[in-house]
């Protein structure tokens, strides 16, 4: 008896071009997707490019992808700046723009209308209500939590975020999409934070103070969590990659949500967001940077 034929990949849209989408654009193009990025700024777009291009060069200089592979990621991502444009043949759809309720649900009503009636519309969010944004879709149950991590073409997991109103099958299409593009999911319920967040956030915060008080450096902070705790990248520098910006509004949206004191975010991160440190995309964070 022969094998059936393996489905083909599915058709990827992702909407918002920044430091979360190039890279599910990326991963997705190489596993194979036809992908179309999306984003109304036209620089968001060649800066997109630019990255993604970078990612498929070191890709390609370490052994982690052939020159065919290469160029395949080139060929099967289109830049384009029309929302209809991009999701109107797509089969799986991924907003990757700010982490903002209202912004997240006027982008999905306006997805709804434009993607075909099968697409699995999915949010990119790290800590806002998966419920609330699918309120603004007629048909919720075809919206999920699709949580990628920075940097999204080395770290494997992606949480599966269920609202009350998802379908089993909803969440399979999810981890089955999940899997295509090479990572481990996890099915976590609709709550603040779903499990990355509010464990992760709350490990960062208690960094920030430690650094705040004068206990070490951010460096040897780092250190204890990468020796001490085997952890890949210490609290402080991966706040820096992640952007202070973000960890900010996902800890007041914490703190907010489940007024418990300790995702309260200290001084200094509310500090340096204000003076324009926001981490490696301005150059200068918890550490400085440069290209």
């Amino acid at each position: 008896m022969s094998t059936p034929p393996s489905p083909a990949p599915p058709r990827v849209a992702v909407v918002g071009a920044g430091t979360m989408g190039h890279g599910i654009a990326y991963v997705a193009a190489i596993a194979g997707c036809r992908v179309s990025l999306c984003d109304s700024a036209a620089d968001a777009l060649a800066d997109a490019q630019h990255r993604i291009e970078s990612l498929a060069a070191a890709g390609l200089q370490r052994g982690k992808i052939t020159e065919t592979d290469r160029a395949a990621v080139h060929q099967r991502i289109r830049y384009t700046k029309e929302l209809d444009d991009a999701v109107m043949d797509a089969d799986v759809v991924v907003e990757a723009v700010v982490e903002r309720l209202n912004t997240k649900q006027l982008l999905f009503a306006a997805i709804e209308r434009q993607a075909p009636k099968e697409a699995l519309l999915a949010t990119n969010t790290s800590s806002l209500s998966v419920g609330q944004i699918a309120a603004a879709v007629r048909e919720p149950a075809r919206l999920i939590g699709l949580h990628f991590f920075n940097p999204v073409h080395l770290m494997r997991l992606v949480e599966i975020v269920r609202h009350g109103r998802t379908p089993t099958d909803t969440v399979d299409r999810a981890i089955a999409f999940a899997r295509r593009l090479g990572k481990e999911p996890i099915v976590v319920q609709d709550s603040p934070g779903f499990a990355s967040s509010r464990l992760g956030v709350v490990l960062g915060l208690e960094a920030m103070r430690m650094l705040e008080q004068g206990v070490a450096s951010a460096e040897d902070i780092d250190k204890a969590m990468e020796l001490g705790y085997n952890h890949p990248m210490g609290p402080l520098k991966l706040t820096d990659l992640v952007g202070l910006d973000v960890r900010l509004a996902i800890a007041e949206y914490l703190h907010q949500q489940l007024r418990m004191p300790h995702y309260a975010p200290p001084q200094i991160l509310k500090d340096k967001v204000a003076r324009g440190e926001l981490g490696k995309k301005t150059g200068k964070g918890f550490y400085t940077w440069s290209d």
